[in-house]
């Protein structure tokens, strides 16, 4: 199956939004105080299922083409999402896995772009 088009339009989604960066790298959630360990923030002009704008996660690659997805189920909040991963390294896709899948209420499964889409 060819999922081109798929990752063509998340694409198309990041070129015609501004990346927003609420939570950089190292600040504090506001709330549950844990430690940001990526960028990570939102496409503005933008909607996702709890009303904010898509959330990203941004690497440290140079370039910022969305390299994975992670889908999220909350059960706290009861609800789910996709959160696109821009310009991530390995160990950082791992990380971000890891953080949505650290709590019994939290879980997220990545899906990586194929080598030959990006």
């Amino acid at each position: 199956m060819n999922n081109t088009a798929f990752w063509e339009a998340l694409d198309t989604l990041i070129t015609e939004s501004e990346i927003v960066i609420d939570r950089p790298k190292g600040s504090r959630h506001p709330r549950h105080g844990f430690v940001y360990e990526i960028d990570y923030g939102y496409l503005s002009n933008t909607t996702s299922m709890d009303a904010g704008g898509i959330d990203v996660w941004r690497g440290s690659k140079a370039e910022h083409v969305c390299n994975a997805v992670i889908c999220t189920v909350d059960l706290l909040k009861r609800d789910s999402e996709i959160k696109m991963l821009l310009g991530c390294t390995d160990s950082e896709i791992e990380t971000i896995l890891c953080f949505h899948n650290n709590s019994q209420y939290m879980k997220g499964i990545l899906v990586r772009r194929p080598q030959a889409e990006i």
